[in-house]
């Protein structure tokens, strides 16, 4: 299995590319598109969606996992994430790629065993996981590397939940 994660963002949205094989993490891509902070947002929206669309006919994706949106105090911010989420998962459709989103303490406990971690420990995990040389230069690219490892851990799980629940859907007809 090939995930694309994304850690959505207008001005500056992480990706990253891992596999699982033969029990493995391996990571094929990571880094950030960035758009120009003076540029409207269509236009941002747009550069957004092009390069997910390119990440995923390069990398031949089989999912996308996306952190979910986080309010906080910032309102304008989360729009525009919501925005940066909805270039993406356009992307996603049009090519009938599944998506996935996880809040971002599932990210952190996935990778670092619990939900509260420091940014600094999850780019530390996601080296150590993925065998990286070093963490990776950006925090967005580490978080959407760690995005992509927890869909990935999930997968298992989330398959034998639908599963149990089709089963069931199955036996009261």
């Amino acid at each position: 299995m090939r995930v694309l994660g994304i850690d959505p963002g207008l001005a500056s949205t992480g990706y990253g590319v891992v596999e699982a094989r033969a029990g493995r993490l391996v990571a094929h891509d990571g880094g950030v598109i960035e758009t120009p902070p003076g540029a409207a947002t269509e236009l941002r929206l747009v550069s957004i969606h092009r390069r997910v669309r390119e990440l995923i006919g390069e990398h031949r994706c089989h999912a996308i996992a996306l952190e979910q949106l986080y309010f906080g105090q910032n309102v304008r911010t989360a729009f525009a994430v919501g925005q940066a989420r909805g270039a993406v998962l356009l992307a996603a459709g049009q090519q009938s790629i599944a998506c996935a989103s996880y809040t971002p303490q599932q990210v952190k406990a996935a990778v670092c065993g619990h939900g509260r971690a420091p940014k600094e420990q999850v780019a530390r995990m996601v080296a150590t996981l993925l065998a990286l040389p070093g963490a990776p230069a950006s925090d967005h690219a580490a978080d959407a590397l760690a995005v992509a490892v927890c869909h990935i851990n999930n997968a298992p799980l989330a398959r034998a939940v639908a599963g149990a629940e089709a089963h069931r859907a199955e036996v009261r007809r």
